[in-house]
């Protein structure tokens, strides 16, 4: 699909869930609704970039702002947050939305995604002289093999920790000023990266929508009143 068709795309994705949240905000514990309301924010926000550097990091925020939790603790690796928050929707996704983009939409650029060591943290390692990454070529092999057995499984939780995983690593070289914008050396996983993440996060906020009930936890930066 092109850029524009897929822009497109995303903005309906938008509005239909700011018109659902509209609707039915009243209803739900403060922590979702405070959860989706920001994350729906970032969303709009994140369609209406042209660039795929802000684009992806608008983005990002916005998954943030769903899954982040004050969880009392610095100890908790952020990687392991969101990989059991999307494992947790992953379980709760009972129209089969994920599935349907994991391996109906997005296939072949996951697999790419998966291919590029450039969004694997233990080859910067390696490339930075870090003790213990000299094995890296390895761990990639075997990464990589986790990973499309996940594939094979069709195990849409795995999956999805797995290639937020990676995400996660180009997360870190844009807001941590280790690449440049609009660079011609990153495009692809960027490229790839946006789109997969555009399209995925929609789903998540729906999901967390359809399910009111569930313990969401409280934001880690919640709305005070002085």
């Amino acid at each position: 699909m092109s850029k524009g068709g897929n822009m497109q795309r995303q903005m309906i994705q938008h509005q239909t869930l700011k018109s659902r949240q509209r609707a039915e905000r009243d209803g739900w514990p403060t922590p979702l609704a405070l959860r989706v309301h920001r994350a729906l924010s970032w969303l709009e926000r994140a369609e209406r970039c042209q660039d795929d550097d802000g684009r992806f990091v608008f983005l990002w925020i916005a998954f943030n702002a769903a899954y982040a939790a004050d969880t009392g603790t610095t100890k908790q690796i952020e990687a392991q947050r969101f990989s059991g928050f999307l494992g947790r929707l992953a379980g709760m996704d009972q129209r089969g939305q994920l599935p349907e983009l994991l391996w109906r939409r997005y296939s072949n650029a996951i697999r790419l995604l998966l291919s590029n060591k450039y969004v694997f943290q233990p080859y910067w390692d390696h490339q930075n002289c870090l003790e213990g990454s000299d094995d890296w070529e390895e761990r990639f092999s075997k990464a990589n093999a986790a990973a499309h057995g996940a594939l094979g499984r069709h195990d849409t939780g795995a999956v999805l920790s797995i290639v937020f995983a990676r995400l996660y690593n180009l997360r870190n070289q844009l807001l941590h000023g280790g690449a440049t914008w609009n660079s011609g050396i990153n495009r692809d996983q960027l490229r790839d990266g946006s789109a997969i993440l555009g399209d995925v996060l929609p789903v998540l906020i729906e999901i967390m929508m359809d399910n009111p009930g569930e313990l969401w936890g409280e934001p880690s930066y919640p709305v005070v009143s002085d």
